[in-house]
């Protein structure tokens, strides 16, 4: 009996009805010889248009993914208030 080895299940839960959401992403960013890369964005959708998501980091910067790189994605819930520092 050989042994089926099982990996992570990813679903991408969000449409191009999400824009303006903040959002976490998983994107296959190409191939080692050990298995596929992937990069992990969090941020605002800010457009989804002609096959790309444009995705905005808490830093500002923007990211740029190919729709067809998404292996997972769904919206989640605004950043935490940064905390108050104690004196």
């Amino acid at each position: 009996m050989s042994q089926r080895r099982l990996g992570p299940q990813y679903v991408v839960r969000i449409t191009p009805d999400d824009v303006g959401q903040r959002v976490t992403i998983r994107a296959r960013r190409g191939e080692a010889a050990d298995g596929p890369r992937f990069d992990d964005t969090i941020g605002h959708l800010e457009a989804w248009a002609h096959g790309t998501l444009r995705i905005r980091r808490r830093d500002g910067s923007l990211t740029e993914v190919p729709e067809a790189a998404l292996v997972a994605g769904k919206v989640v819930p605004p950043a935490p208030a940064p905390r108050r520092r104690r004196t």
